[in-house]
């Protein structure tokens, strides 16, 4: 039986496998940045604290990005598909943070959810061929291929560090707290 917190929250397993374990904190961090991402509109997606330009909305495309470029691209060696097959990335490294206030709110958190859709399709795919120690199928730019257990490991802590950022917008939007 699963544990549901209050904001709706699957709560990691206390006892499961290395993949049960990875995969449920995985998603619990994707169910907070969800969560700190609700029920705001353009103007709170854009919302800004201090001198930072980080927003909500850029948080949710910029993790759009990066689910797509480690599950699709890196482990599965698999061309980028829009929007980000056509941005010129010399250009502006950071467009996706960039472009997200351009994006409505509806087409951030579609974005978004397609891409997580997309990457546990993929990452059930993977575990089916190959399990954690699965291998991507591009290498980075120094010729190492990381496994599935890195590439779910750093997605952990990829939520974790944004979801730090979520916090402090969030609570400077409307006063909503929580972990």
């Amino acid at each position: 039986m699963t544990d549901i917190d209050e904001q709706g929250r699957s709560e990691p397993p206390l006892a499961a496998d290395e993949a049960g374990t990875l995969l449920g904190f995985l998603d619990f961090h994707r169910a907070t940045l969800a969560w700190k991402c609700s029920g705001l509109d353009s103007a709170g997606l854009s919302a800004t604290v201090a001198t930072s330009s980080l927003t909500l909305g850029g948080l949710l495309k910029h993790l759009a990005y990066v689910e797509d470029s480690w599950f699709s691209e890196s482990l599965f060696g698999r061309d980028p598909q829009p929007p980000w097959d056509t941005v010129d990335w010399k250009a502006d490294r950071d467009w996706e943070w960039h472009s997200a206030a351009e994006d409505s709110p509806e087409q951030l958190r579609i974005l978004w959810q397609e891409a997580v859709d997309r990457s546990r399709s993929l990452t059930a795919e993977a575990l089916a061929d190959g399990g954690l120690d699965r291998l991507a199928s591009r290498p980075r730019q120094d010729g190492t291929r990381p496994s599935l257990r890195w590439i779910l490991v750093h997605m952990i802590e990829e939520y974790s560090r944004h979801n730090g950022h979520a916090d402090f917008l969030r609570e400077s939007i409307d006063g909503l707290t929580g972990e």
